[in-house]
């Protein structure tokens, strides 16, 4: 028997998902299933994630993400956004805040018009300059998880990096087993503004853009580059859309961390699933 399933289709930076409610109630493994079929590009809808939709008791609404490859991850960044630009026009019109429920603890939002702003949770567990070894040769690499896993690396002539070889040994390193890593190379611009290309775990492959992924290479930027006073990055995507982060700083700890773009609502549709 063949089930309809309504869904929205959703851009931002780049990053695009597939938005549906989860008013049927699907199961785990249906996700999972659901998400290696629709987010196909070929056969499918074609989507970095699937993001489902449902009723949370800490928040406005719940999301959870579902990866083309079928596992579920705990936080996207810029699928938030996209979510929190959703809640505002179907949940929450009367106010500008939207509050969503993750894996990685409750997304903060702002929504004006089509520019979504997050707040993402504290990220933690810093580590610089981490020695692994790649191709028989020595290399150092960040790390940060600002809601999921995340490593950094500083590189020049970033238009010209093979993102999706280097990345894919980086992201099943043993260094970062059993979960493993998105890997994000950075290329800095200027005193506040670099270009990004990551390789994102669970879609296994480069994305256009990565919301949480930009937070990371932004706060390393900031740890790395000689001015300590930073508090806001402008972060140049492979789209080619700038994002936005802002921070606050110690010595130790990043806080008040916000992650701005656009959002942009594509299309809506139905999906048969057999």
């Amino acid at each position: 028997m063949k089930k309809k399933i309504e869904f929205i289709k959703m851009v931002a930076a780049g990053n695009d998902f597939v938005v549906i409610k989860n008013s049927c109630q699907l199961s785990a493994v249906s996700c999972q299933l659901l998400a290696k079929n629709i987010c196909n590009r070929k056969y499918g809808v074609g989507a970095d994630g699937l993001l489902v939709l449902e009723k949370s008791k800490a928040a406005d609404v719940k999301m959870r993400i579902f990866n083309p490859d079928g596992s579920e991850a705990e936080m996207c960044g810029n699928g938030a956004r996209c979510v929190a630009l959703w809640a505002k026009s179907k949940v929450t019109s009367h106010k500008s805040q939207v509050k969503i429920e993750t894996k990685a603890g409750i997304i903060e939002s702002k929504v004006e018009a089509n520019n979504v702003k997050i707040k993402l949770t504290d990220p933690g567990n810093m580590k610089l300059d981490i020695p692994i070894m790649i191709n028989n040769r020595n290399i150092k690499v960040n790390f940060i998880n600002t809601g999921v896993p995340h490593t950094v690396i500083f590189v020049q002539g970033l238009d010209d990096f093979d993102v999706a070889g280097l990345g894919r040994q980086i992201r099943y390193h043993q260094r970062f087993a059993p979960a493993g890593t998105n890997v994000n190379f950075v290329e800095v611009l200027g005193a506040s503004r670099i270009k990004l290309r990551t390789y994102e775990r669970g879609v296994e492959a480069e994305t256009q853009a990565c919301g949480t992924g930009s937070t990371a290479a932004a706060l390393i930027t900031s740890r790395k580059l000689p001015s300590s006073n930073l508090r806001k990055i402008s972060v140049l995507t492979e789209s080619g859309e700038i994002l936005k982060v802002y921070f606050q700083k110690t010595k130790k700890i990043f806080k008040e961390v916000w992650l701005e773009g656009k959002v942009k609502i594509v299309y809506e549709g139905c999906w048969r699933d057999e």
